[in-house]
């Protein structure tokens, strides 16, 4: 192949591959035309696509994650599943054709920027579609959420409870308000006088006794 060609495979599998949310590497051997084109039709259905890429030229196009492929992932005959979305449902695809046709073998694959096996692929077919899965985790979120906002009302609410309690407790012990007329009536009236011993003032001239007044009797010879 001329290197211009080359070239141009390369920058189509980088566009190709920097695009995908992850790969699955597939053994075709023994896979017609036909049916690599029925393949390709129902994983483009799901969100994926397949391409058969010389692995030396694949390896280009992945750049520094090609450091974490395991080799036996892009070495031999080797087709390259392309996978945009819904990478369970793109997985299955690819592992149920692989069980119908007898000529395809899921050998492994790279989401996330880790290298998955076969069986790991296998797992992730069987996982729920995504909306469902994002809805399940959203539900889990949502309910401890939901628990959070309950206690922090009530944190907020038993404060004024207790503040509210308590005011009734004060207002049940004071003493009924005094009306404004009631009032004016009270403060009117004389206040009653107290019994007081009153005492000669200092400056005051001493009253003399009837006996101190009385001439003396003159004395007796």
């Amino acid at each position: 192949m001329p290197t211009t060609e080359k070239a141009a495979v390369i920058e189509q599998a980088k566009e190709w591959y920097s695009n995908s949310a992850g790969v699955v590497f597939a053994d075709y051997r023994g896979l017609s035309t036909k049916e690599l084109q029925k393949l390709r039709g129902s994983l483009k259905a799901k969100g994926g696509d397949i391409h058969v890429i010389k692995n030396t030229l694949f390896r280009i196009a992945a750049g520094d994650d090609v450091q974490k492929f395991p080799y036996e992932l892009h070495n031999g005959p080797t087709a390259v599943a392309f996978i945009y979305e819904n990478e369970s449902e793109c997985s299955k695809v690819l592992l149920d054709f692989a069980t119908s046709s007898k000529k395809l073998a899921v050998k492994g694959g790279f989401f996330g920027g880790k290298a998955f096996t076969a069986k790991e692929v296998e797992a992730l077919s069987k996982l729920p579609h995504r909306d469902v899965l994002i809805a399940q985790v959203i539900g889990v979120i949502a309910a401890p959420l939901s628990n959070l906002v309950s206690v922090i009302e009530a944190l907020y609410a038993d404060p004024i409870r207790v503040i509210g309690a308590v005011a009734d407790k004060v207002a049940e012990s004071s003493p009924a308000p005094v009306k404004k007329e009631e009032a004016k009536v009270e403060a009117a009236a004389p206040a009653p006088e107290a019994e007081v011993v009153a005492e000669p003032a200092a400056d005051a001239p001493e009253e003399s006794s009837p006996a101190e007044d009385a001439p003396e009797a003159p004395a007796a010879e």
